[in-house]
């Protein structure tokens, strides 16, 4: 019986984090807080000293993070970093050990993810995709929602390390599936940030109190976790990054391109898609992505 398979078990895998940014760096403390080891690499000093100071081991390279974890997951920005990690001499694939379980929480492209397991199993190694919603709040909370693609084994063995990062945990189909559900989530969120924010200017500009009609607005059925997690950005024009927009723009050419292959019209997805890639062509990329509300000002005749 693997030691995964049970949160309880007295020998808790050892894991290694690749990847200790915005989500990373949260998520790998409350696998440490939740009673696991973790060893972590990253590019940034200062990440890992902080990793160290949360009672995990910092790593002097990939190979050394991952020679002796029965878990390695990777929080990365796009399908480029997860390669570049996971392939060559120096990568996850050449140096984990085989049996190993590797789970990628990265948001890449369905394809990406497919590749990745079949690469994997070559060595041994076995494959979730597990990209999270639910931002850098939701990280910090553990109250994340994980979609994941693989087999039901390797997600059942993997089931209490997600227990100890999110709430909400689905697996919803074979390799890619994950990335495919994570893009859709994307969609849904760019487009109810982008209502969001043309509701926000259009209140404004026609006088109402703003936090007043956000409070109601959130009661009923135009309601939302993106409101209720983004309200505060909207009414004090606080745009420090959770999620940035950079990292929107690059979901948004995931979901029109995956949607192309399959025949799935885009229509409001399509627009917002532009807009997101306007906002960043003016310089706000690094943006929380509640800044489309700035993109709205703009349109609407406002300096910002």
């Amino acid at each position: 019986m693997s030691n995964l398979a049970a949160s309880s078990h007295p020998t808790r895998p050892a894991i290694a984090w690749i990847g200790l940014g915005i989500m990373g760096s949260p998520m790998s403390e409350n696998l440490i807080k939740a009673g696991y080891q973790v060893t972590g690499y990253t590019l940034e000093k200062e990440k890992l000293d902080r990793l160290a100071a949360a009672g995990g081991t910092a790593a002097g390279s990939i190979a050394e993070a991952v020679r002796d974890a029965d878990v390695v997951i990777t929080m990365v920005p796009a399908s480029p970093q997860v390669e570049a990690i996971a392939y060559g001499p120096d990568g996850i694939l050449e140096n984990a050990k085989s049996g190993a379980l590797l789970i990628d929480m990265s948001s890449i492209t369905p394809q990406t993810s497919v590749d990745l397991a079949k690469a994997a199993k070559d060595k041994g190694i076995r494959v979730l995709d597990a990209p999270v919603s639910g931002g850098e709040a939701g990280a910090i909370e553990a109250v994340l929602s994980i979609m994941v693609g693989g087999e039901q084994a390797d997600f059942d063995q993997a089931k209490p390390i997600f227990e100890a990062l999110g709430k909400t945990i689905v697996l919803c189909g074979p390799h890619g599936s994950g990335q495919t559900v994570k893009a859709a989530n994307q969609l849904i969120v760019a487009v109810n940030i982008q209502a969001c924010a043309e509701a926000v200017v259009f209140l404004e500009k026609s006088g109402v109190n703003l936090q007043a009609a956000l409070d109601v607005l959130n009661g009923g059925l135009a309601g939302s976790t993106v409101l209720t997690r983004k309200k505060d950005n909207f009414l004090n024009r606080d745009f420090k990054p959770g999620f940035r927009i950079d990292l929107h723009h690059k979901d948004m050419g995931i979901v029109t391109d995956a949607a192309r292959n399959v025949g799935a019209a885009l229509p409001v997805g399509a627009v917002v898609a532009q807009l997101v890639a306007s906002l960043r062509a003016q310089g706000d990329g690094g943006l929380d992505h509640s800044a489309l509300l700035r993109a709205v000002e703009r349109l609407s005749g406002a300096q910002v």
